[in-house]
């Protein structure tokens, strides 16, 4: 097999992973379950739980010997001497869930010696399926997309967190852009492959598994990712945690990294 044709098997994989997450998700959805809170703020559901054993369970299943990173599942220094790992988030917006705001999805990833080779985020409450392979350009349920070409910042629409908005932590941007407020991290990114908004940022810290397929998904739609802080522009880091994110279509991109800088 080539290289080309093992990332085509391994985004099938990924895909299938990803829908099968999303049926069990939306056996849940706006039904009864369990919550509970991991920290302030941080809550999983039944649905997060069963979400990841079913991506684990396929994606391992598939490529023995992968890594493994996941939110909902406890850490293992073992991924670190992997040099592929899957590394995926089995409901980022898990608040809007259970709100039962349509505004979350399933991240998946694969790591491949630091570099994302293959990215799948699935909001399965809309049924929309953004999928990228290194090299391959992104799909939106299987039509191609690329990031907007809008250049200037004043006209630009952002996709903010909705609980950044709620804090005021955008207070400090009205009339900079227009802002509109979102869940999920991961389905912001994938937005902004598809076009569907200019540029996406927090300045709040994240973790691999929140933008790791969207970081490969916005990249390989035109678009530039940055990641705030000291960390490597790599993945699979031994801490796995950013200070924040930027996300752009390309052209806003030192603009906003201004705006964010002088903030």
């Amino acid at each position: 097999m080539t290289a080309a044709d093992d990332l085509a098997a391994d985004l099938a994989l990924a895909t299938r992973a990803a829908r099968e997450a999303g049926r069990v998700i939306m056996g849940y959805y706006q039904d009864e379950y369990e919550i509970r809170q991991k920290g302030k703020g941080n809550p999983v559901t039944t649905a997060d739980l069963e979400a990841d054993k079913v991506l684990k369970s396929t994606l391992l299943s598939g490529t023995p010997g992968d890594g493994w990173l996941s939110e909902e599942t406890v850490d293992s220094p073992e991924r670190l001497e992997a040099r592929r790992v899957w590394i995926v988030d089995p409901i980022d917006g898990t608040k809007e869930f259970i709100s039962g705001m349509p505004q979350f999805a399933i991240s998946v990833a694969l790591a491949v010696d630091g570099d994302i080779a293959v990215g799948v985020i699935y909001n399965p409450a809309r049924d929309e399926l953004f999928r990228a392979a290194r090299g391959g350009g992104v799909t939106l349920n299987d039509r191609p997309v690329r990031v907007t070409d809008q250049g200037d910042l004043r006209q630009a629409n952002i996709l903010a967190s909705r609980s950044e908005v709620s804090r005021g932590e955008f207070d400090r941007f009205q009339g900079d852009f227009r802002i509109t407020p979102i869940g999920s991290i991961a389905y912001k990114l994938a937005l902004v492959a598809a076009g569907q908004a200019d540029l996406t940022f927090t300045l709040t810290p994240k973790t691999e598994w929140d933008f790791a397929a969207g970081w490969l998904l916005v990249s390989e739609a035109g678009g530039r990712v940055r990641v705030l802080g000291d960390h490597p522009q790599t993945f699979n880091q031994p801490d796995p945690r950013v200070a924040g994110l930027v996300a752009t279509n390309g052209r806003l991109h030192d603009p906003v990294l201004r705006l964010v800088g002088a903030a």
